[in-house]
């Protein structure tokens, strides 16, 4: 039986999002709270910086 990946693993508290894994996906959408394709849409826009990916995410999508 497979695992559900951990929403909290340590190796995501960095200050680059990934998206090259299940459990990365899961991480990050849980910490923005938004769904894959608009944290993938942060990303291409902004690239995988943390803050540019939340600054874009609290000010350009939420309005």
């Amino acid at each position: 039986m497979r695992q559900a990946p951990k929403i909290s693993d340590p190796d995501m508290e960095a200050d680059r999002v990934t998206l090259d894994n299940e459990a990365a996906i899961l991480y990050w959408t849980s910490r923005f709270d938004v769904s894959p394709e608009e944290l993938a849409e942060a990303v291409d826009v902004v690239g995988d910086s943390v803050d540019a990916v939340a600054a874009y995410l609290n000010t350009g999508r939420r309005q």
